[in-house]
């Protein structure tokens, strides 16, 4: 129970690594605020939770809408009376497509879900991370615009990663002296659904042919590593274990992102 008396709000918690990091907080006892933009999705995770003897709230929300986030924040601030824990996780994959055919659009909602949703989640968490004394700000950014710029069209998104990691490091300094620590998390293959929301458009025109075994993961022999290992992580870099890591990329690929990069 190493999160025992701990509030943790998870963005994207209604599925994949959002829901395996929400549920493990509550394991190790944390009271999770779970948010989602899906309703009904979000509903399954605070439930699945509190069956299992946790306590979680449902949150519902799109990341990008400054409003909404606000609500959601201050709402389980009122309903636990802190805040000491945020996994901005939400993000999505978008549209990838050659530079000259990705629309204004559609590098916009990537854009916007992926870095103006972290930095409004951010922005509306700090000051009860500041008020509760300190605290631990995860984000999930990703293998891709951080070592790997293989993946043909992937633009928005890979710009949107390395901000991430941009952004982390420098609140990593400008919050150190309110004792919150902040860290990224850079996933490679795993388990989610993500893929089944990306939208390729004649990407072969963007690709530049590599030399290397497609899809292999070396430390597993291919496989995908799952929600409940980056969930283990995270774990380990919200809780004290980890207190004195910050300003911190953390690469979870199984060396994917070494052969590939």
């Amino acid at each position: 129970m190493e999160l025992n008396g701990k509030v943790a709000l998870v963005t994207g918690a209604g599925s994949g690594i959002g829901k395996a990091a929400a549920v493990l907080f509550a394991r190790a006892g944390a009271s999770v605020g779970v948010l989602s933009r899906t309703d009904d999705e979000i509903r399954k995770t605070a439930e699945e939770i509190t069956q299992a003897g946790g306590k979680a709230i449902p949150l519902v929300a799109d990341v990008a809408d400054d409003a909404a986030v606000k609500r959601a924040v201050e709402r389980l601030a009122q309903e636990y009376g802190r805040l000491d824990i945020v996994f901005a996780n939400a993000g999505i994959n978008g549209v990838w497509a050659p530079i000259d055919e990705l629309t204004p659009e559609e590098w916009d909602r990537t854009i916007n879900t992926n870095l103006r949703g972290t930095y409004l989640t951010l922005h509306h968490a700090v000051p009860h991370l500041k008020k509760a004394g300190g605290g631990s700000i995860l984000v999930t950014a990703s293998i891709n615009g951080t070592r790997v710029f293989s993946n043909a069209g992937a633009t928005a998104y890979s710009c949107t990663k390395a901000a991430q990691v941009a952004m982390v490091k420098m609140l990593a300094l400008e919050l150190a002296k309110h004792r919150i620590r902040v860290n990224a998390i850079c996933p490679g293959m795993i388990d989610t659904a993500i893929q089944d929301n990306t939208q390729s458009r004649n990407t072969e025109k963007a690709e530049e042919p590599a030399e290397y075994p497609k899809g292999e993961v070396p430390l597993t022999g291919g496989k995908a590593g799952s929600s409940d290992d980056v969930a283990e992580l995270a774990l380990f870099l919200a809780s004290d274990r980890s207190k004195h890591i910050t300003g911190t990329p953390v690469w979870i690929d199984g060396a994917e992102s070494l052969l590939i990069g």
